[in-house]
């Protein structure tokens, strides 16, 4: 019985310390976010603007933005924080979407912008061609995980 116990608890520990590792690994090597200036200048030229709320049906405590993002035909810029993860990626949607099992069966009609490495504020380069005024919607989506963080209706 004794092995037994200890077998499972340290079975159990080394599993919290995975989850922790994965949880805390993209906080400790993200890139330093953009500084305002930065971001003031980015968004200069944006010609759309939304939120990015907690209250949205797919955010949680773990899964959730809030500031302001500006889209111009060159950058998607976000001002606010976003819950720290793992492999978000920025996505433009035709239709607004605020929980993964929205965006999920419209995925193949969202149009991949760029990785997200900053959850103090980022600036996303829009893919050369693009006309953002054929999309509604930013998308903040934790690629791993298949997990909707955040999004934001624009258009």
């Amino acid at each position: 019985m004794r092995i037994l116990l200890l077998l499972f608890s340290h079975l159990a520990v080394g599993g919290i310390g995975f989850a922790l590792g994965i949880y805390l690994l993209p906080i400790l090597t993200a890139p330093p976010a953009p500084d305002a200036a930065a971001l003031e200048a980015a968004r200069a030229d944006a010609a759309f603007s939304a939120e990015f709320t907690r209250d949205l049906r797919g955010s949680d405590r773990l899964h959730w933005g809030e500031g302001t993002v500006s889209v111009s035909s060159s950058q998607v810029v976000h001002e606010g924080r976003l819950a720290p993860g793992p492999d978000y990626k920025l996505y433009l949607t035709p239709e607004f979407v605020e929980h993964e099992d929205e965006f999920d069966p419209i995925k193949d009609q969202a149009l991949l912008v760029g990785d997200v490495k900053s959850f103090d504020g980022f600036i996303v380069d829009v893919p050369p061609g693009t006309d953002v005024t054929a999309y509604t919607t930013v998308v903040v989506w934790c690629e791993s995980f298949g997990e909707f963080i955040t999004s934001a209706e624009y258009n």
